[in-house]
């Protein structure tokens, strides 16, 4: 018997509402997704590991300016951006995470090379930007690269609050952002990836629940593949990811009722939004928002 594969992706929390946005920006953003998809499929198909799926349409998603994530990263409240990303593999429960980095293009390749090339799981801020500079094979660019239009925008706006912050501020823009995908792959092994920029106008090196393993990403192949987008700060107090998978492992709910219990439970109880992708071993897909 064939081995199931299966993947899904997310570019952020929130609705594509209908008349938001016009036709060209509409099926500008639906091509990201299908590419990213697409990217994942192919590698799966190819007899690829899920690690190398979730990868490759975290890329494609980190790429896309609509999204919250590499080119099109939210500004700070200094100006510049700083950028989170993790990678789990669910058949060894490898991982690697990056915080609050400033020059590498692809976020999730920074993480893959802490999982790879480092003994640790997860490095932030000034060491982090050193370890991934001296990493031969990752592309590198000037802060200024993250920049578009549409994020200058949001911050500009966000300053004339100050003291506050904003997952996604303000009409169509509050519509796009952290991204993040979950594979199964033919040989039963799951993953997950989730990239981010944070919030708009972030302060004192905030970071989220993105690059937390157990939080915001989460992979085990005794139980299932999370990646999680919304008000992070929540998505750590009630640690998503792993919740989720426990629940699987040691009450022995679906991923579905699991995910339920959750998101639309335990996060929504105290005030938190978003949702998460997940997949099972068994190829039980979930989106739970």
């Amino acid at each position: 018997m064939t081995q199931p594969i299966a993947i899904a992706l997310h570019g952020g929390a929130g609705v594509l509402t209908p008349g938001l946005l016009n036709k060209a920006d509409e099926q500008a953003i639906h091509h990201a997704l299908l590419q990213a998809l697409k990217a994942g499929v192919a590698v799966l198909e190819g007899g690829g590991s899920s690690l190398d799926a979730v990868q490759a349409s975290v890329v494609e998603l980190e790429e896309c300016p609509w999204f919250n994530a590499g080119k099109g990263a939210v500004f700070t409240h200094t100006g510049d951006h700083e950028l989170d990303a993790a990678i789990m593999n669910g058949a060894n429960l490898e991982a690697g995470a990056v915080a609050g980095v400033h020059h590498v293009r692809n976020p999730i390749l920074g993480a893959r090379a802490v999982m790879e090339h480092s003994e640790h799981v997860l490095l932030a801020g000034v060491g982090a930007d050193l370890f991934l500079s001296q990493q031969p094979d990752l592309e590198h660019v000037s802060n200024e690269w993250y920049d578009t239009p549409l994020r200058r925008r949001q911050w500009a706006a966000q300053q004339q609050q100050p003291e506050t912050v904003s997952l996604e501020p303000g009409g169509v823009e509050k519509k796009f952002g952290t991204v993040g995908a979950v594979a199964l792959d033919q040989y039963g092994h799951v993953a997950a990836a989730t990239s981010t920029g944070g919030i708009t106008n972030k302060r004192y090196g905030r970071v989220g629940d993105s690059p937390l393993i157990g939080s915001g990403t989460w992979a085990d192949d005794r139980s299932a593949a999370i990646s999680a987008t919304g008000h992070g700060e929540f998505f750590i107090r009630t640690v998503v990811g792993h919740n989720i998978a426990s629940r699987v492992r040691l009450v022995g709910e679906s991923l579905e009722q699991a995910c339920e219990q959750v998101v639309l439970g335990e996060l929504k109880a105290i005030g938190g939004n978003g949702g998460v992708v997940a997949v099972s071993p068994a190829g039980e897909t979930v989106l739970s928002f």
